[in-house]
């Protein structure tokens, strides 16, 4: 049986009409803020980096201003996040190489973004995308549970996933598509208990088909087992 073709038009336009604002809920205003909050914000939730980033950027908002700090001073800016003593070493060393080898900037390149300690290929998406308006699909666990869920991409490997995305989604529509199936994710599409009865992609999502599919299975009963006699 040849397989249902994927509506990737339709289901970006519905996504785009669910989340017309759907933008990085990471607060910042450089790309230096962008990037660090981005680091901080492994295994932890935009909201509570949010909270933590706050007041440290009203001090801390430039790589120079981490050249002096001890690790144990940088720990005690973030330690409400988890892995704050992996980030905190990652951060200062990224620092300082900013400082040495950009003159304080961020670089615009993944070569370079990647190369800086905490710095891996979703994270470097995010800064390019969103500080500098260079497309990339950024795949975090919304992107990639959403995207396999839809049919947008079809793999268990994070860069996999990555690249069918982007061979699926127009260019142009990258960063933007990004948002979006993350604040689907957030909103609607959960990992343990997504919405699909009221998802306006239902009919085009090859996951809710798919519990459709089994909700509607009557169940089948295990036969009988017959006890044994008891011994006369």
């Amino acid at each position: 049986m040849a397989q249902r073709k994927v509506p990737v038009a339709d289901i970006l336009d519905n996504l785009q009409q669910l989340y017309p604002d759907a933008h990085c809920e990471l607060n910042y205003t450089t790309p230096f803020e962008l990037l660090i909050a981005t680091i901080l914000s492994a295994q932890c939730t935009d909201k509570r980096v949010n909270e933590i980033t706050a007041p440290m950027f009203q001090q801390l908002n430039q790589p120079e201003h981490y050249l002096h700090l001890t690790q144990e001073e940088m720990e005690e800016h973030i330690k409400g996040l988890g892995l704050y003593k992996n980030k905190s070493k990652n951060i200062l060393e990224t620092c300082r190489i900013l400082y040495e080898k950009y003159n304080s900037e961020v670089p615009q390149t993944h070569a370079e973004l990647e190369a800086l300690p905490g710095v891996g290929r979703k994270t470097a998406n995010v800064v390019l995308s969103n500080a500098f308006g260079i497309p990339a699909i950024a795949v975090d666990t919304h992107v990639f549970r959403v995207g396999n869920r839809l049919g947008l991409a079809n793999s268990d490997n994070v860069d996999e996933v990555e690249r069918q995305l982007m061979k699926r989604i127009p260019k142009e529509k990258w960063t933007d598509a990004h948002h979006w199936l993350i604040w689907h994710g957030r909103r609607v599409c959960s990992s343990r208990n997504p919405q699909c009865g009221s998802c306006t992609l239902q009919s085009m999502c090859k996951f809710a088909q798919a519990e459709a599919k089994k909700a509607k299975k009557p169940a089948t009963k295990k036969p009988a087992t017959k006890k044994p006699a008891k011994a006369q």
